[in-house]
């Protein structure tokens, strides 16, 4: 979960990505930046995410991310 913070606080500098809870739903991560970090997460843990997983609920902190990386590396 290192490297996800690591991409994180490259994409949204300045932010408690540890402990955020409502990254989509304060517009820390805006469009563009859920584009980057879509391909950023696949790239870096080669999972394929698709658009059913393009949802709040996965995107809204570290944790529901890295629960999503863990559901798709086992898929």
């Amino acid at each position: 979960m290192d490297r996800l913070i690591e991409i994180l606080e490259e994409i949204a500098p300045g932010e408690d990505i540890e402990t955020c809870t409502t990254l989509v739903d304060d517009n820390i991560l805006d469009s563009f930046a859920i584009i980057s970090l879509v391909s950023a997460l696949e790239e870096e843990y080669d999972i394929v995410i698709s658009p059913a997983d393009l949802v709040p609920e996965n995107f809204n902190s570290a944790e529901a991310l890295w629960d999503m990386i863990q559901r798709l590396s086992d898929d």
